[in-house]
């Protein structure tokens, strides 16, 4: 832990920093560059100088009851409990948008925490609260700390908070955050580290439960995992798994025949093999009359349309990367995809972070809607407006 003169002086000169109108190169080197380039958002985005708490959103935590994240939180929420107690902080697990779906606090921080509402239901988006630890690190995709008035808001000016990106332990996509946070006054070099191991205690619960559970891919090269292995299917097995996914409630086998083949001249015989071959291959987890899938679902096209329901665009680009079953001629999903397609240009086209759009065209240099949008953003003088230009022409 760092001497309290120590910690004095570095909040000092963060405020100073904060105060001036412009920072020179070396105040410059002395605050990270992610800070730096968050406050730049911050203050962009415009937030009101009154906002001393986040909004609250419970409606957002409600529809994360049923999903990988949140289960995993609760099969070791005992050992995050125990973190924050001893360790006299807050914990809390935050979503990919940063609205915050689940907390444990000592008694201390339960108040303090509660006033600025970093509770349940929290929304810790950077545009809404500015500069903070779950925000930058689920912007940065890498563990950060934030120390006292590196804060956007005042009110977190006391506040020292270290948080991890939660990782999907098979894709590597990027769930959520789990926060540490305590007040500045016991800042610790090692809080990154715990903030980390938290990560990673939600990460192995997350492999648990994907052991027992069907994990579908379905943008770039199709993949289907069940109990956490990779399954080798035909592409027309997983088309099938793909659709029972999109209808939970299940179908019968006219339905799903028409979804499959549309009007083309498929036996019912043939549909009918390939649903014996596939209750084989997932032992029996597949239910008919009507036919639905008897085990736990998770999918990267869920992810997305769920990302998008949430207005988390980051993370639906970040998860839509490459074309959503691009060989498919089933009517159904070709339906579901162009509707999928038209939702993430409509958020691309009311976007309003460059960073964002620029990873998104890394990922997908075809993406013409994104240039079209940074064209828009970036003022004309910008260098990288002629390059973007040359894309339309």
């Amino acid at each position: 832990m760092m001497k309290k003169q120590d910690l004095l002086e570095k909040r000092q000169h963060i405020e100073q920093f904060r105060q001036s109108s412009s920072l020179s190169p070396l105040h410059a080197q002395q605050i990270q560059q992610s800070i730096l380039k968050s406050w730049q958002r911050s203050q962009i985005a415009e937030i009101p100088v009154d906002r001393l708490a986040a909004p609250l959103n419970y409606s957002l935590t409600h529809t994360h009851g049923g999903s990988a994240l949140q289960r995993a939180v609760q099969n070791c929420a005992e050992d995050l409990r125990h973190i924050a107690q001893q360790s006299d902080m807050v914990a809390a697990v935050g979503d990919v948008g940063s609205t915050i779906i689940w907390t444990a606090a000592s008694a201390q921080m339960r108040n303090v925490a509660e006033q600025v509402h970093f509770v349940e239901g929290g929304q810790w988006r950077e545009e809404l609260v500015g500069t903070n630890a779950l925000a930058l690190s689920l912007k940065t995709q890498q563990a950060s700390c934030v120390f006292s008035s590196e804060h956007f808001m005042s009110s977190l000016h006391d506040w020292v908070c270290y948080a991890a990106p939660i990782l999907d332990p098979y894709s590597k996509q990027v769930l959520g955050v789990i926060d540490l946070s305590t007040t500045w006054k016991n800042h610790n070099s090692l809080g990154m580290l715990a903030a980390e191991r938290c990560a990673s205690l939600i990460q192995n619960a997350l492999l648990d439960q994907q052991k027992q559970q069907l994990y579908i891919r379905a943008f770039r090269v199709p993949q289907v995992l069940f109990n956490g292995k990779v399954v080798v299917m035909t592409p027309r097995q997983i088309e099938i798994l793909v659709i029972l996914a999109l209808c939970p409630q299940g179908m019968s086998l006219d339905t799903l025949h028409q979804a499959l083949y549309g009007e083309r001249k498929v036996s019912m015989g043939t549909l009918k093999a390939e649903m014996s071959q596939l209750r084989d291959i997932l032992g029996g987890m597949l239910g008919s009359r009507p036919y639905r899938i008897l085990a736990h679902i998770e999918a990267d096209f869920l992810q997305a349309e769920q990302a998008l329901d949430a207005g988390y665009v980051q993370s639906a680009l970040q998860t839509c990367a490459g074309v959503f079953l691009a060989k498919t001629e089933s009517p159904f999903l070709c339906a579901w995809r162009d509707c999928l397609e038209s939702r993430l240009s409509d958020a691309i086209f009311n976007a309003q972070d460059t960073d964002v759009l620029l990873k998104h065209l890394a990922r997908s240099p075809e993406a013409i809607d994104a240039v079209e949008r940074l064209i828009e953003l970036m003022p004309k003088g910008h260098p990288a407006h002629q390059i973007l230009s040359k894309y339309t022409a």
